[in-house]
């Protein structure tokens, strides 16, 4: 192996695959698919490149046990369970993408398809069942953690400072195999990394793991060559890779992708003897970044969404003479989904009368960069909206931001505005026909409620009106019966019925909101 860390080019795929999957809990379009599927053939591309730079060293160091002997005896005998235990492993994770492809290949047999790759049930119904994670599920963590604990057994016995390198490549989390989510909850690792997610990002997925396989292989072989490959000269595929340079950490739809393509050496190269380093401005203390070979890994939270900027110097000594490598490096950072976007297409509704809570984002514009504007809306806070109809039957909703490359976005929405639905009268909180004694009626409340609807609103009842049989009808001001009503509702016999109606009710929150007509209450006197 080169060395305890992960290689630029590792750090390089990791992150794309973590920009990647942000985009893709925000909005699986065709885009983000197609970046998936453009991932798999590099990696699947990748693969073949590190096998056959693989084989060319297991055929050196089986030329050196025959013509050497020695050491190289050990060597080769170690090379040789490596590649067992590393074929046996890639192969099952290729059965496993087949198994998974094998209905897609019937309407796309070149995996090309990739926007069609939208859905994970393939690679679910194998990791999961009713129970969580399946016996399938079970065995293929358990041939991960079997893969890393035999090359640790192997390799990492004769060259201990690389147990930690394979420990974090193959991790599947505590001896429990779980890890945290987002909400600092316990979930099997697999399901982290898995479930639910489309077929073309587990193809993805599962190929940068055979990648890790490969490049576990390439690092024992490499090392155990140790010397004669150092003494290769020229640019070879053995000595150098090629990185990805970007003037930016993330690109929109449409824009010219500037990156470079330049090469980097593996291995052996040298710490950076000091850092001068700054974030948007802050300048990063040692706590913020750990030295590596050939650069530094930062260590510092990702800040709000937008662009952010690492400017500064490596500071290089070589013989006493001072280098200063200059840094000037961007990356995106946009917000994070806490929950799935779910809609009902036609129920874009607000109500009159009421404050219609409404959350409005736009993903990649911090919210305070993000104008909403409508009669009757205001914002309570960042993306929290409170909506309050006013005549009419819709109301349009525009929402404009500016991206950080200066392009303008505005986005209208439609919503229908409907009345609050008429209350129903309530005697003692019973509704429609009900039986009540004549003393429980004297004391009861008369309001009003509205079953099933969506927000709590406290009605106040101003009037109604009462009737008792063979009297005319009483305008009652309040909620409760006056003394002429009462002494009419005594002259009332068991059997007999009484008719509260023409219910007057307010929304204290809302006093100048006009109610739909109320029901009535009919009342059987039962003694």
């Amino acid at each position: 192996m080169a060395g305890a860390k992960e290689t630029p080019r590792q750090k390089l795929i990791s992150l794309m695959y973590l920009v990647f999957i942000t985009m893709l809990a925000l909005n699986v379009s065709k885009e983000v698919l197609d970046g998936f599927g453009q991932m798999f053939v590099k990696l699947k591309s990748a693969n073949e490149r590190v096998f056959q730079s693989n084989e060319i060293y297991y055929q050196k160091i089986s030329t050196n046990a025959q013509e050497k002997e020695g050491k190289w005896i050990g060597h080769q005998r170690t090379a040789t369970e490596i590649k067992a235990v590393s074929d046996k492993f890639y192969q099952r994770i290729d059965e496993i993408k087949s198994q998974i492809t094998a209905k897609q290949r019937e309407k796309d047999p070149d995996l090309k398809e990739y926007s069609q790759m939208d859905k994970g049930e393939e690679l679910d119904l194998v990791f999961f069942d009713a129970n969580g994670v399946s016996p399938d599920g079970i065995a293929f963590v358990d041939m991960i953690n079997e893969y890393k604990m035999k090359v640790i057994q192997v390799f990492g016995s004769q060259f201990p400072q690389y147990i930690q390198l394979v420990e974090e490549r193959f991790f599947t989390g505590d001896q429990n195999s779980n890890v945290q989510n987002s909400d600092g909850q316990d979930q099997p690792w697999l399901s982290y990394n898995f479930e639910g997610f489309p077929l073309v990002s587990s193809l993805a997925k599962l190929t940068m793991m055979q990648n890790d396989i490969r490049l576990t292989e390439s690092d024992v072989l490499t090392t155990l060559l140790g010397k004669e490959l150092e003494l290769e000269s020229g640019v070879t595929e053995s000595n150098y890779i090629t990185l990805l340079k970007t003037e930016k950490g993330a690109y929109y739809q449409g824009e010219t992708f500037d990156g470079s393509v330049i090469l980097g050496r593996k291995g052996g190269a040298q710490n950076p003897n000091s850092v001068e380093l700054t974030l948007d401005g802050r300048k990063l203390g040692t706590r913020d970044y750990e030295l590596i070979p050939g650069g530094v890994k930062l260590k510092v939270q990702t800040g709000s969404p937008g662009d952010h900027q690492i400017k500064g110097n490596l500071v290089f000594l070589n013989e006493g003479v001072e280098s200063k490598i200059p840094v000037d490096q961007t990356f995106a950072v946009i917000s994070k989904p806490n929950a799935a976007v779910i809609a009902a297409d036609k129920m874009n509704v607000v109500y009159r009368g009421v404050e219609n809570p409404m959350t409005i984002s736009i993903p990649g514009i911090p919210d305070n960069k993000v104008r909403a504007t409508a009669q009757g809306l205001k914002r309570v806070r960042g993306s929290k909206y409170l909506m309050i109809p006013g005549k009419g039957r819709e109301i349009n909703i525009t929402a404009s931001g500016k991206l950080p490359d200066g392009q303008n976005i505005t986005t209208r929405s439609r919503f229908r505005i409907k009345d609050i639905p008429a209350p129903q009268g309530t005697v003692r909180g019973q509704s429609g026909n009900i039986t009540i004694p004549k003393a429980n009626l004297e004391i009861s409340t008369i309001g009003a409620d509205l079953p099933d609807f969506d927000f709590e609103i406290s009605l106040q009842t101003t009037s109604f009106r009462f009737k008792v049989p063979g009297k005319p009808a009483r305008l009652v001001k309040g909620s409760k019966l006056d003394a002429a009503a009462k002494r009419d509702l005594r002259s009332v016999r068991a059997g007999s019925t009484v008719q509260i109606f023409d219910i007057k009710v307010r929304n204290p929150k809302n006093p100048s909101y006009r109610f739909k007509k109320v029901s009535p209450v009919i009342c059987e006197i039962v003694n």
